[in-house]
């Protein structure tokens, strides 16, 4: 180490005769001198961060050297032989993991009675084991409860032995001239002839993606169980109800479901002439409203970013001396828990942009226009896997999900040449 500090004082020196130089002629440094400053403090900082790793080497070097004791963890009984029927909880079952992993000739035969014949998960030298039948139900039913989005979309369990679904839907841009893609009709006398016609189809593939949470417990939390399921239980499916949500707004489609942000189905509503930066006008709320498919208006939301409701709050339609207003806030209609935007509930949430970017305030009917496909059987929904680092256990819990919306493309309407969808948005306000 004592040749880095004598380099550092060297170029710190060599930093000091410069500035000193410069100060003595009162003078501004000229660009040569700028950058043989800026290459000297880039020198020392380099030096000054490989000294810093050394010291932490010679550090952690020492602590071991005169380590005495050797790191015990936590006992955690139960009966590696004797255990039947299953688990009392998922907190034992974690255990029961937690010790598989510690010692792998001492595992639970009941973390075999929950395995899937094929599954890797279920190989105690993998490190992972499925969950037991009733507490997968419970996970996954409370990963999609935890977001905002997924449980108001529609839900497909994929079966076992397949890690994809074919959905069938209507191949349709357009109603000018026959609905579904190609259905006609014709009423008696218009025409002696009549053209056949059938519904163009089109599939919805999705493949399912594996998503993963992981959660660190202390040695100290294994050994409670209900603290153990508690904390790695909320932990993980916060995280994997999040993550769902972000990709069901944003998601690119390549290893995570498409997001409506990213889906040519997604009609955007361009901004008024002259309209400001970071500004959300009514001629912006109703223009979205009209570009949203009819069937939509019963069970569209409104999903923006919390920094736009302080606009939301004064937007109003003028009529005559008075006015109508167009946001309502929860509970000033008896018995509206939520706030409205034409009638339909505003959901504040995260992954919705800032305001002035392309998703701050978003209009979508989930309910008829996405879906979701998942691996609804218990045992093959989700996977436990752990792993030791230091102190800390780390619990991984595997999802397989996708998602898509269920248009290819946008629908011009029977009359009027304005494009309609389920999710519509608001351009950029740069």
């Amino acid at each position: 180490m004592l040749h880095l500090e004598t380099k550092i004082q060297s170029k710190m020196t060599e930093i000091e005769s410069l500035k000193n130089q410069i100060k003595t002629q009162q003078r501004a440094m000229t660009d040569v001198e700028k950058t043989s400053y800026t290459n000297l403090l880039t020198e020392v900082e380099g030096l000054a961060g490989e000294l810093e790793l050394h010291k932490r080497q010679e550090s952690v070097f020492s602590k071991i050297s005169t380590s005495t004791g050797i790191p015990t963890r936590p006992d955690v009984n139960f009966s590696t032989s004797s255990s039947t029927g299953p688990f009392k909880s998922f907190g034992e079952q974690l255990q029961s993991i937690y010790r598989a992993a510690q010692d792998g000739q001492k595992v639970d035969q009941r973390l075999y009675e929950v395995r899937a014949a094929g599954m890797s998960e279920s190989v105690p030298s993998d490190g992972g084991f499925l969950i037991q039948q009733d507490f997968s139900d419970k996970l996954l039913k409370s990963v999609y409860e935890t977001g905002n989005l997924a449980k108001m979309c529609m839900n497909y369990p994929v079966g076992q032995g397949s890690n994809a679904v074919n959905l069938p839907a209507f191949d349709e841009s357009s109603r000018v001239s026959s609905r579904l893609g190609g259905v006609l009709s014709y009423w008696q006398g218009e025409g002696s002839l009549l053209l056949d016609s059938k519904p163009k189809l089109r599939s919805v593939s999705l493949t399912l993606k594996k998503l993963t949470a992981l959660c660190y417990a202390t040695d100290e939390i294994v050994e409670d169980t209900n603290l153990l399921e508690k904390i790695v239980v909320n932990g993980m499916l916060h995280e994997l109800g999040f993550r769902i949500d972000d990709a069901i707004i944003r998601g690119t489609g390549a290893g995570m479901p498409l997001g409506i942000l990213t889906a040519d189905s997604t009609v955007s509503v361009p901004i008024e002439a002259g309209q400001l930066a970071d500004t959300i006008q009514v001629d912006n709320i109703l223009k979205m409203w009209a570009r949203l498919l009819p069937g939509s208006h019963s069970t569209a939301v409104w999903l923006v970013n919390a920094n736009c409701i302080p606009q939301l709050y004064s937007m109003g339609v003028s009529v005559g001396v008075g006015g109508v207003p167009i946001f309502m806030p929860s509970g000033s209609i008896a018995g509206n828990p939520y706030n409205t935007i034409l009638g339909r509930p505003v959901l504040m949430i995260e992954q919705a942009a800032s305001v002035g970017d392309v998703g701050d305030i978003i209009l979508g009917d989930f309910a008829n226009g996405y879906v979701i496909a998942d691996k609804g059987a218990p045992k093959s929904a989700s996977s436990i896997h752990v792993r030791f680092t230091n102190d800390e256990m780390t619990y991984r819990a595997v999802v397989r999900i996708d998602g898509s919306p269920v248009l290819a493309t946008s629908l011009t309407p029977y009359k009027g040449s304005d494009a309609l969808a389920h999710f519509v948005t608001l351009a950029e306000r740069a």
